[in-house]
């Protein structure tokens, strides 16, 4: 029988039960166990990390598994809106209820995105770098929205064309250097536009009649919130992978960038079409 080895765990620990108590150590052996290929130190199962240890093939991401769904922006007479949900959906399944989908780049530059969750972890990632070169090079001058959208464009577009897409819509808002607005989106294989009222996912059929119609870019900022709240309202409505606590970014020349804290609208469920949806419907009960 081995005796138990009188020091604790080096991986877990003191105090703790490891793998060293089930396993010959330096405590019982002759000479300790030396490293190898995945053979930790401390005797632990050897656990593979290294794709060419697998012997598969290069996996590529072929369908999202944890989403965003749509998310709205527009201009108005100060600055620009961006507004989305916090929900990150597994399949149909609400899974993570409380998950940011709006990044803050800088001062004047916000990023947001529906799709895969992960990778947009990922592209946030590559803008930190970015803006912390920007930053190392210390010159008084920021990356302008422009900018941002430019990069994020060539990001999109290079994936894509490796055949491992980035599963995002990305929506690019902000103030340019002259106090211009800015908005722009940037779709999974590199396709992109500039509008004065940007969306993704469904939205692109709910929301986009909506801002056609009220949206102006010298609308107040009053004017602007109301309309993305009742855009919001209706996506909620609408789209089943959505729930009603949102978030919104706002940027300004004056006042940078603030992202709000999640919040609940107002919502009615006694429109009288609400009653019996599918009363004249082909084929309905």
């Amino acid at each position: 029988m081995l005796p138990r080895p009188t020091s604790h765990s080096k991986a877990l620990g003191p105090g703790v039960a490891g793998p060293e108590l089930a396993v010959a150590t330096s405590a019982v052996l002759d000479r300790p166990p030396q490293p190898g290929a995945h053979l930790p130190l401390t005797g632990a199962a050897p656990c593979a990390v290294d794709p060419a240890s697998l012997n598969d093939p290069r996996q590529h991401t072929k369908y999202p598994y944890v989403t965003g769904t749509s998310v709205l922006a527009v201009k108005y007479k100060d600055g620009v809106l961006l507004g989305c949900d916090t929900l990150g959906a597994y399949g149909s399944t609400k899974r993570y209820k409380s998950t940011q989908r709006l990044y803050r780049v800088n001062d004047k530059c916000v990023v947001a995105a529906g799709g895969e969750i992960s990778d947009f972890q990922h592209i946030s990632n590559l803008l930190d770098e970015l803006t912390t070169d920007d930053y190392r090079i210390d010159d008084g001058i920021q990356l302008t929205p422009q900018q941002v959208y430019s990069y994020l464009c060539r990001v999109m577009y290079n994936r894509r064309n490796k055949m491992d897409p980035l599963w995002n819509s990305l929506v690019v808002g902000g103030v340019q250097p002259d106090g211009s607005q800015f908005l722009g989106m940037v779709g999974m294989i590199g396709t992109h536009y500039t509008d004065s009222h940007v969306t993704t996912g469904f939205a692109n059929q709910l929301a986009r009649p909506l801002f056609r119609e009220r949206q102006r870019d010298d609308m107040s900022e009053e004017e602007a919130l109301n309309l993305l709240y009742d855009a919001m309202r209706v996506c909620y409505y609408r789209d089943k992978v959505s729930i009603n606590k949102f978030q919104v970014a706002k940027v300004t020349t004056a006042g940078g960038v603030s992202i709000s804290e999640p919040f609940a609208l107002d919502m009615r469920w006694d429109y009288k079409m609400f009653s019996n949806p599918t009363k004249w419907a082909v084929g309905a009960w």
